[in-house]
């Protein structure tokens, strides 16, 4: 098998350098590029966010470039040349940075394939559907070259549900729920990607009915909460003065909400993310209803530009503008999430996000203001609110058109001394408990709305 730093693989053959010749009149004036085209740039950082769902490789750097890819078979490996780079130390510390139990990458090779254009090889564990594509400067960062590698057979949150419960003694129910759920496609849905074969046909599972209050028709299986840590990745959301990053806190909140909502008889969790990786604003959406999702919750901290800014709060959907010009703010700042944690804008399906985004119902929003109308008083009663009422703002997470959807904004990052309680796991689990005991009085009150149509 012939080298790949040496074959002939699919890619463009380099035009020589030439000298352009732009005449003025009587006068030839002839354009330096020569120069300008030997400076190569430069690789400032090297990332790489394993998960079971993708692998995303992002190279940062000073100045914008091109890549090109192409995949080779037997065995699988994914070709990446990269033009306008030499080789560095920093494009060779990728190497390390592939861990044993990456899921998709088992190594990779990088070698300069020709003058000013580095090959990386990636030797991959199973066959993916690659997606590679550049962002702009935003934020902390510089120019990003991202390679995100998929399975090439997409990957179905009511599949994940359903391995996560398999020693749950409702598993029966999530079972039916799975084989029978609703026939939208497994997401994320990305290029080159196929739809998993259908599940053969199984005998129906036995009823583990949940005994309902009298008069009541609820379908025969527990109440299901996507829970939705924000942020993750290359995203890290805001950062207190400690260091301490969004992400992390809100999914180790979400984690510990999801063992206690799990120890219910009659109600199961599912985390939009389970590790530290990017989700897409519309992709968290897609998921909690394609596990059919009896409610969505978004959980955050809050920052400010004075450290001053505390207390908790709770934000329902507003399709006629915010409750005040901080709650824009905040809203754009949760929305550009796709923008730093860097979404390819010419393959996205923004025909399917736009749908999700137009869709909001006033149902949908009166349903989120009760629930989140009850979240909001029992945290006030273990940190300061920042408001005593339920805030408005159009954040694109909370757009499902038939799930009640609320972001709670669980402290202030900002302020040091609400970052410093954010670190417990002990006030982590206060956060906890106050968002489980709303929950549940929300759906006592309102049992009807626990029934999926």
């Amino acid at each position: 098998m012939a080298d790949v730093f040496e074959s002939a693989a699919p890619m463009n053959t380099p035009v020589p350098l030439r000298r352009k010749l732009i005449a003025g009149g009587c006068t030839l004036l002839v354009l330096p590029l020569i120069p300008k085209l030997a400076h190569a740039a430069t690789i400032v950082a090297v990332r790489t966010w394993p998960a079971d769902e993708y692998t995303r490789v992002t190279l940062e750097m000073d100045t914008e470039l091109k890549a090109e890819h192409f995949t080779l078979d037997k065995p699988h490996r994914l070709v990446v040349d990269i033009d306008g780079v030499r080789l560095s130390s920093a494009i060779n510390d990728l190497v390390s940075r592939i861990k044993p139990n990456d899921p998709y990458i088992r190594s990779v090779r990088v070698g300069q394939n020709r003058p000013n254009v580095v090959r990386l090889v990636f030797d991959l564990k199973q066959d993916v559907a690659p997606q590679v594509f550049t962002l702009k400067p935003i934020g902390e960062y510089k120019y990003r070259l991202v390679l995100d590698l998929y399975p090439k057979v997409a990957q179905d949150p009511l599949m994940a549900l359903l391995k996560d419960s398999q020693n749950d003694p409702l598993a029966g129910v999530l079972e039916n729920l799975a084989q029978n759920g609703a026939a939208e496609a497994p997401i994320p849905s990305v290029k080159g990607q196929r739809l998993p074969p259908p599940e053969p046909s199984r005998s129906p599972a036995p009823s583990l009915a949940i005994p309902a209050p009298q008069g009541n028709s609820r379908r025969n299986r527990p109440i299901l909460i996507a829970l939705d840590p924000g942020h993750g990745g290359e995203d890290p959301g805001a950062t207190g003065k400690r260091g301490t990053h969004e992400k992390d806190i809100v999914l180790q909140i979400a984690q510990r909400l999801k063992k206690m909502i799990d120890a219910q008889p009659n109600m199961r969790a599912y985390l939009t993310r389970d590790r530290d990786y990017f989700v897409p604003l519309n992709v968290r959406v897609q998921k909690a209803r394609r596990v059919q999702a009896d409610l969505f919750i978004s959980i955050h901290a809050d920052a400010w530009v004075k450290p001053s800014a505390r207390g908790s709060s709770v934000w329902a959907l507003s399709e006629h503008g915010a409750t005040s010009t901080a709650a824009r703010w905040l809203a754009k700042k949760e929305n550009d999430a796709d923008l730093i944690g860097g979404i390819d804008l010419g393959s996205h399906n923004r025909q399917v996000a736009q749908v999700l985004l137009d869709l909001s119902t006033g149902a949908q929003i009166n349903d989120s203001i009760k629930v989140g109308s009850q979240i909001l008083q029992e945290i006030g009663k273990i940190n300061r609110l920042h408001r005593n009422h339920i805030e408005r703002a159009g954040f694109a997470v909370l757009k499902a058109p038939d799930i009640p959807s609320i972001l709670i904004e669980t402290a202030f990052i900002s302020n040091p001394e609400e970052e410093a309680l954010l670190r417990t796991p002990a006030h982590q689990q206060k956060i906890a408990s106050a968002v489980l005991s709303g929950v549940k009085d929300y759906f006592a009150a309102n049992p009807a709305l626990a029934r999926r149509a």
